[in-house]
């Protein structure tokens, strides 16, 4: 039966949804440059891809109240389904960030291999470095599950939070690593402010959507 996530509301996740949400996402994620980048070796990356969003999901954002997912029932038997997440960062949120690193490295070092985090700390700083200086909120990840892919779960989880940062009058910042993305992305107001081109990590395009006038 084909899933029809239209029928569920955009909803805050709780702390119950986080092996949903990594396993919407990893399905979402495993082919993303980014992620082939981040676990080179394709046999282990959907595993790898998982474990990567429950480590973001559930010492993070799930638990500062800021993801939200979209579910189907399309099987009755196993209750609802997350079919799509979207994980974001509040404008005030910049002094908790310390925290949940600090927390969850013994995590990625065993995901990642210690020899690694320079470089992948050295690729996030320069994301980093393109985000806005004025408040706003930003989208770390959004991803919609194959199995529910043109059924409207993205644009629900993403009209959620521009909604919210038009209420809030700031602006919405996210870096994508795959171009065919910016499309999608430039339909809802975002336009790319920095193209990052390092030829020994993915190219990221850092996209802008300006507060609501």
């Amino acid at each position: 039966m084909t899933p029809t996530a239209s029928a569920r509301a955009v909803r805050t996740a709780t702390t119950n949804d986080v092996p949903g949400v990594a396993r919407a996402l990893g399905r979402a994620f495993q082919s993303d440059p980014f992620f082939r980048w981040f676990f080179p070796d394709e046999y282990l990356r959907k595993t790898q891809t998982t474990r990567a969003c429950a480590l973001m999901a559930g010492f993070g954002h799930v638990p500062s109240g800021y993801t939200t997912v979209v579910e189907s029932r399309e099987d009755s038997a196993r209750g609802p389904v997350v079919r799509g997440a979207a994980l974001w960062v509040p404008p005030d949120a910049s002094s908790e960030g310390f925290a949940v690193m600090l927390r969850s490295l013994p995590h990625w070092i065993r995901l990642v291999g210690l020899s690694r985090l320079p470089e992948i700390a050295r690729y996030t700083a320069e994301l980093r470095a393109s985000a806005p200086d004025e408040p706003h909120w930003y989208l770390s990840m959004l991803g919609t599950d194959p199995a529910a892919r043109g059924t409207g779960v993205g644009a629900h989880l993403l009209c959620a939070g521009l909604a919210r940062a038009d209420a809030d009058g700031v602006p919405v910042h996210l870096e994508t690593m795959n171009s065919a993305n910016l499309g999608y992305y430039e339909r809802y107001g975002f336009r790319v402010v920095r193209a990052i081109n390092n030829p020994r990590a993915p190219s990221a395009y850092c996209m802008v959507r300006p507060a609501a006038s």
